[in-house]
């Protein structure tokens, strides 16, 4: 089968390889019938990702069906279209039991898929601990409809969850690329107060006007001041950081009122500095970290009940054979690319 692998820091490179066998008896196979590029795929490109095993086929972004799975799998079945979540996690473990399944102390527990075992930017995937792993798309909901939600949505709907957004607040999201925009829509579902968005590129800023056009908008040089005009507190209740270049760590906790939260969902490549002298008497509470993945179900229901709709975040697709090209577009940011879907035939 064709699979994109990381040879080492800087090279992928297309590869023939062997169609992946289960390992365990909690293992299925499925048959990747599409997938996506995700901007921590170019992380591991840029060798920024010191656990990326050189070899391992890349992508965590993918929905398929089900080929074969393994005599403890019960969840799923051959036959099932299933979305697969970027997380590998066992249900069993202190840490999966309390809901923070990034932190799966199995050996292929958190983000593996892609990183440290064989992704799925490829024919088919192996996915361990199939039965939380894999969750069946609804009836009714295309293969593009389902396709962001074990990574980039699930990844919104967690930050929302966690930034205890109240529907008086002011939530300021930084950065508006696709996960940033699946943020947003997870935050519009929490209906607070305003919503605003800081973004520099112009097109972005076209793309939220277009299909959100009762969000607010600011660009990075005016946003503390934006902020600071439309909160009732001298800034914003909430600041979730999703941009994570330069400035945009101080931009978050410099545009939080005193007694914010400031969630940083952001994998930036260079440390961050905590500044806590100048921050000293905010008080703000910080949560970062990955993903916790588990919510995949209940979002699968919103997008089935007409609530959530990513689509529009697909601007590009290509076959997998064209892959190399998908990847020169979004990586350089060319053509207005949004998100690139990778199609298996």
């Amino acid at each position: 089968m064709l699979a994109y692998t990381y040879v080492g820091p800087g090279r992928f490179a297309l590869q023939e390889k062997p169609v992946p066998v289960l390992k365990d008896s909690h293992d299925a196979l499925v048959r990747v019938t599409l997938g996506s590029i995700c901007t921590s795929d170019l992380h591991i490109k840029h060798g920024s990702v010191p656990r990326a095993v050189p070899g391992i086929t890349v992508g965590h972004e993918m929905v398929g069906i089900v080929e074969q799975v393994g005599k403890d799998v019960t969840a799923v079945q051959p036959g099932d279209r299933v979305t697969v979540n970027v997380e590998t996690f066992c249900g069993e473990c202190f840490f999966c039991k309390n809901g923070y399944v990034n932190n799966c102390e199995d050996p292929d527990g958190g983000w593996a898929l892609g990183c440290r075992i064989d992704g799925g930017q490829a024919e088919y995937v192996r996915v361990p601990h199939a039965n939380q792993g894999l969750n069946r798309i609804p009836e009714g909901v295309s293969d593009e409809q389902a396709l962001f939600v074990g990574d980039i949505l699930a990844t919104g709907f967690w930050a929302a969850r966690i930034s205890e957004i109240k529907q008086d607040d002011t939530v300021l999201i930084i950065g508006a690329g696709p996960t940033g925009i699946c943020t947003l829509l997870c935050v519009m579902l929490k209906h607070p107060r305003h919503i605003i968005v800081c973004e520099k590129s112009e097109e972005r800023i076209r793309f939220i006007r277009e299909h959100y056009p009762d969000v607010l908008i600011t660009r990075p040089d005016e946003c503390k001041e934006f902020v600071r005009k439309n909160s009732a507190h001298g800034g914003a209740d909430v600041v979730i950081e999703v941009a994570g270049v330069d400035d945009t760590f101080r931009m978050a906790w410099e545009c939080a009122r005193p007694n914010a939260v400031v969630t940083v969902v952001a994998l930036y490549e260079q440390a961050q500095v905590l500044p806590l002298p100048d921050m000293y008497g905010k008080n703000l509470t910080f949560k970062t970290g990955g993903v916790d993945g588990c919510d995949c179900e209940e979002i699968l229901r919103l997008i089935a009940d007409g609530r959530i709709d990513t689509t529009p975040l697909i601007t590009h697709s290509f076959p997998l054979s064209e892959i190399e090209e998908a990847y020169r577009i979004f990586e350089n940011h060319l053509d207005g690319v949004i998100k690139v879907a990778i199609k298996n035939s």
